[in-house]
């Protein structure tokens, strides 16, 4: 005898795989979180003395304040750990974490998989800021940690995009096909001076040259006392938009028939997302490829909910950047490459077999 078909039985059958769905991700962030301290403390132990991978844990963990470990090692490695190679790390996920969250919170603004952080010009004022940063005869180092460069370079993003936002604006609106192309307009004006200014920079162009290609060269903790809770405190309000991300990737319309006030959502998101991005910037340089690789990785892998995604891109972004530095410190040590260059280098065919395999299980 077959059993009995019910409502209650159906209901029952697909609320199964979506409580495994979100138990899966619940994993999915939890292992991440493990992998970021492993690959944390990897990173701080390659370079150009390796240190054990035990001597590097017990070092960091004897500075918490709940363990009680005794010193077995050389003073000028614990200096080594603590003053120049931890704080790098750090400061290289926090980055990551910044433009993986604003590359998917941009995607889903915009509706737009090619959508990353720097789309409406925070790029390109950043370049500019840096590049007047680096011609000024004076230099306002010591202010948060901040060099010149940093500090010029933060408010050129954000007043790019603040123009570009008041010349896409229409009425009380913000329409983002109008933003996107005051974006691109005023993004090649702002490009179109930064090389002028390189190509008259004189000796200073080397200088420039590497800055825009990215790469954490000198770290102090004072950077990261400055980014971390900047960035942690922006990436989390993001997260708080998960659930309206999601209705506004149907129609903007039937968003705001279900309760979702538009372009207000979209004002908020628009505003911390740069605001990160320009955290990232300022102390990292212009950083490609992770705004838009992390963000479509993750989603290939777990799916498309916002709720589940911008954590997952989180702390996908801050592993994904630091072993992209390591790589940059360590490939042609002495010799550091760029950090620009490893992240497209490596992440590109990464996404590309991501979406092969994404692909072949779908046809």
């Amino acid at each position: 005898m077959l059993p009995e078909i019910t409502k209650d039985s159906i209901s029952a059958e697909s609320a199964l795989p979506r409580a495994m769905q979100w138990r899966s991700r619940v994993y999915a962030m939890v292992g991440l979180v493990v992998l970021l301290g492993a690959v944390v403390i990897l990173a701080v132990s390659i370079g150009s003395t390796r240190i054990p991978f035990s001597t590097t844990s017990q070092i960091i963990f004897s500075k918490l304040p709940f363990l009680s470990i005794s010193p077995t090692w050389p003073g000028p490695i614990e200096t080594a750990i603590l003053d120049i190679r931890l704080p790098r790390a750090i400061l290289a996920g926090i980055a990551g974490a910044a433009l993986a969250v604003a590359g998917a919170t941009y995607q889903g603004l915009f509706r737009n998989p090619l959508a990353d952080p720097y789309l409406i010009g925070v790029s390109q004022g950043a370049a500019l800021g840096a590049v007047v940063g680096f011609l000024l005869p004076f230099n306002w180092g010591g202010w948060w940690g901040l060099s010149t460069v940093s500090i010029f370079a933060f408010v050129g993003g954000l007043g790019a995009v603040f123009i570009i936002y008041r010349l896409g604006r229409v009425g009380k609106t913000m329409p983002m096909t109008t933003l996107i192309l005051a974006g691109v307009a005023l993004g090649a004006f702002l490009a179109a001076i930064t090389a002028y200014l390189m190509i008259t920079s004189g000796e200073t162009l080397h200088g420039i040259s590497s800055w825009l290609m990215g790469g954490f060269s000198s770290p102090k903790w004072i950077q990261v006392k400055v980014a971390l809770p900047f960035v942690v405190t922006g990436v989390l309000f993001i997260w708080l938009y998960g659930r309206p991300l999601n209705v506004m990737q149907l129609d903007e319309e039937q968003a705001q028939q279900l309760g979702i006030n538009v372009e207000r959502t979209k004002r908020i998101l628009l505003i911390v997302a740069t605001l990160i991005t320009a955290a990232a910037v300022c102390f990292g340089g212009i950083i490609g490829f992770v705004g838009i690789i992390i963000p479509h990785a993750v989603r290939l892998i777990w799916g498309p909910d916002y709720r589940f995604l911008l954590p997952l891109a989180t702390i996908t972004g801050s592993i994904f950047l630091i072993l992209a530095d390591l790589l940059a410190r360590t490939m042609l040590a002495p010799t550091e490459i760029p950090l620009g260059i490893i992240t497209a280098f490596f992440g590109a065919p990464f996404f590309l077999y991501l979406l092969r395999q994404r692909k072949r299980a779908i046809f």
